[in-house]
């Protein structure tokens, strides 16, 4: 692989980092969805790579605040983007491309306008992690432990709320045509919980 020595480098670093450890594989399956996505378009994989690993440095124990309302008022992408450029420079990375890394950081959520192709390929590929069965995984996992997530319904609602605003917010079409069975098997699923609830809260 070229430049292996500072992409491994990043990988190891967040491999050590991602605390709790559910909060791995996010990073290497949000790479690969926004390679798959990036298929045919020119980029700059490097930073692609870069910013799909270091986006989330923010949220992990260790990096984000232990105090409830400093955590609810924490910027994590802020953090991501104030401690990634030290340490991809330690790593070896090009630093002529951290900017652009940074760019793609700062415009990853689903609320942001990309101005980069690789910001793009980074936000449809994390909107795609919201949706379908790692999008159930992933909101189960925080209840009772992040402070938006204190019941099952916490989840239930996000999750809803991610079937129906974020496949309209995708940009290139094949996001769009694997975000189909995403959202149906979404959809179903919470159809589903509805019904096993029996009128019960969660």
């Amino acid at each position: 692989m070229p430049h292996a020595h500072y992409l491994e480098a990043i990988s190891q670093y967040i491999r050590l980092n991602a605390k709790p450890a559910d909060k791995f594989s996010h990073q290497p399956r949000l790479y690969r969805l926004a390679s798959q996505l990036a298929v045919g378009l020119a980029h700059d994989d490097d930073v692609l790579y870069a910013s799909a690993w270091m986006h989330d440095l923010g949220v992990f124990i260790g990096h984000r605040p232990d105090d409830p309302n400093a955590l609810a008022a924490w910027d994590w992408i802020a953090y991501a983007m104030q401690k990634a450029p030290a340490l991809l420079e330690q790593f070896g990375f090009p630093k002529a491309k951290i900017p652009a890394v940074l760019e793609a950081i700062r415009t990853h959520l689903p609320s942001a306008e990309p101005t980069t192709i690789e910001g793009v390929l980074l936000r449809d590929a994390d909107i795609l992690e919201q949706l379908g069965a790692v999008a159930i995984l992933r909101a189960v996992s925080k209840v009772g432990r992040d402070s938006r997530f204190v019941l099952f319904s916490d989840s239930l609602r996000v999750l809803r709320k991610n079937a129906d605003e974020l496949p309209g917010k995708l940009r290139l079409e094949p996001a769009r045509r694997l975000a189909e069975p995403r959202v149906l098997f979404l959809k179903a699923f919470l159809a589903a919980a509805d019904a096993e609830a029996n009128g019960i809260d969660w």
